[in-house]
């Protein structure tokens, strides 16, 4: 049988010069995501960073895949935004654990595959959409305090 879960593999060789320079570019690149993504979920940055710092460590103890980055989307902090003013911050730990619980569920089943269905057009689309929504966001930050 075929382990599923290798935790601490010893007897892989490891490149600790290319482990290093990958955590930190991908540290450099985290770090302002998480802030600009709380900040736009309407949390502390200081939410946003230890956020990204257990989803790091979770993806690195658990494994993951080779060029595979966990982080922030975009996606998930415009739909925060809406959960965070209607319930509030208490309510934004919840719903996370219970889309990673969702996610798991997803990767059991073997669920991935069926995105070959998507068409690229759709997949586009829903990029752009995502863009634009995330750019409007941001329009708040360039007002002045008399809303001008």
């Amino acid at each position: 049988m075929r382990p599923y879960l290798k935790l601490f593999d010893f007897q892989q060789s490891v490149n600790y010069k290319n482990e290093i320079l990958s955590g930190l570019t991908v540290a450099m690149a985290l770090v302002p995501e998480a802030v600009a993504f709380a900040l736009i979920a309407g949390l502390s940055p200081l939410t946003g960073l230890y956020a990204a710092f257990m989803m790091g460590l979770v993806t690195s103890v658990l494994g993951g895949r080779p060029g595979m980055i966990s982080g922030a989307t975009g996606a998930v902090a415009v739909v925060l935004v809406s959960l965070t003013k209607s319930h509030g911050v208490e309510y934004v730990f919840i719903a996370v654990i219970l889309a990673g619980i969702i996610q798991l569920a997803a990767g059991f089943l073997r669920l991935g595959k069926l995105m070959r269905l998507v068409p690229h057009p759709v997949i586009f689309g829903f990029v752009n959409g995502l863009a634009i929504i995330i750019f409007s966001s941001q329009l708040v930050q360039f007002q002045d305090g008399n809303g001008n």
